[in-house]
């Protein structure tokens, strides 16, 4: 019998909502005539991409244990998407120092809140479908993040095509199975691959990297330390401030000097072997990070998009002239 989700105490979820998405800006400028973030905007149905991650990740997690973080000049895109989704709370970043601060920054605070805490992470500008399908995945990631309590759990998508924008996985030797899949161990992350990289990927059963992962809070900062402990050692810093007078300070003095780095590049790809994977199998997925996937997505479907069909032909068309 599969077991089913269900929510528990101590887990969290973590949205990452900070981008500026600048690849969507002249096709979201052509429709709406301003700029406006892609995780902020309704391409489909009546909720934002944001709104949609929060639904997702508010079947799993207490809405009271959902962190978004998000950049402080979004506060304008920002409020009309809170009203209906009580709960949850909001980290304003000073500015942007990429995605292993963007995951560290709200994992500081979760540490401090509950330190036995079990976090999922999730980007917030990814279209899935089917959603029960997609959520029922998440959980069985976190099911096994729980048990393999060594090991960051990721989700990795079977590819329909040779990409190159998207990071690979190398999936290894099975570690054992949850309720219905099998988590696989990682030979190798290959993040902006080569032709010739994405080419071998794809012919020897490498998995898109979607950055949707669970993991023990603890885990994720101890690889997180082993990664990169100039960073980590900003944020211990700000652990030390939370919940007293000098916190917003600090967090300023922190983001002035808080080194760049990627996630994927500067922890996935160097420690595989502190990382499972499991197949996303049944469940669209697609970065939208390119108006010209949008409509791919939606087309496949048989989905109506919010916005005129012509602008991503337009847009496209903007993006290769530059």
């Amino acid at each position: 019998m599969n077991a089913q989700p269900r929510i528990e105490q101590h887990r969290w979820s973590i949205i990452l909502a900070g981008g500026e998405g600048q690849r969507t800006r002249p096709f979201v400028e052509q429709w709406l005539g301003y700029h406006k973030p892609k995780q902020f905007c309704t391409f489909v149905g009546t909720r934002s991409m944001l709104q949609h991650t929060w639904d997702r990740a508010d079947r799993l997690t207490r809405h009271d244990q959902k962190v978004t973080v998000v950049s402080r000049d979004h506060h304008r895109f920002l409020w009309d998407h809170v009203e209906p989704h009580t709960g949850g709370r909001m980290l304003f970043q000073p500015s942007n120092r990429d995605t292993a601060a963007g995951v560290f920054l709200p994992l500081t605070y979760v540490r401090k809140w509950d330190p036995g805490a079990t976090v999922v992470v999730y980007p917030s500008d990814h279209f899935v479908y089917p959603e029960d399908r997609f959520v029922k995945m998440v959980w069985r990631a976190v099911w096994s993040a729980e048990r393999l309590r060594d090991r960051v759990i990721l989700l990795g998508v079977p590819p329909t095509h040779l990409e190159l924008d998207y990071g690979w996985i190398h999936p290894g030797p099975p570690l054992g199975r949850t309720p219905g899949v099998t988590v696989y161990g990682v030979e190798a992350f290959i993040e902006k691959p080569s032709l010739d990289q994405a080419q071998t990927a794809l012919e020897n059963g490498g998995l898109w990297n979607t950055l949707v992962f669970a993991a023990k809070a603890e885990t994720l900062w101890a690889l997180g330390n082993d990664a990169f402990p100039d960073l980590m050692g900003c944020f211990e810093e700000l652990d030390r401030a939370i919940g007293t007078s000098q916190e917003g300070m600090v967090l300023e003095a922190v983001y002035k000097v808080l080194p760049h780095y990627n996630f994927s590049s500067a922890l996935l790809q160097r420690f595989p072997e502190r990382v499972g994977v499991i197949e996303l199998h049944d469940v669209v997925w697609n970065d939208w990070g390119q108006p010209d996937r949008i409509m791919t997505t939606l087309e496949t479907l048989g989905i109506s998009p919010a916005f005129p069909q012509e602008l991503v032909t337009r847009a496209v068309r903007v993006i290769h002239d530059d």
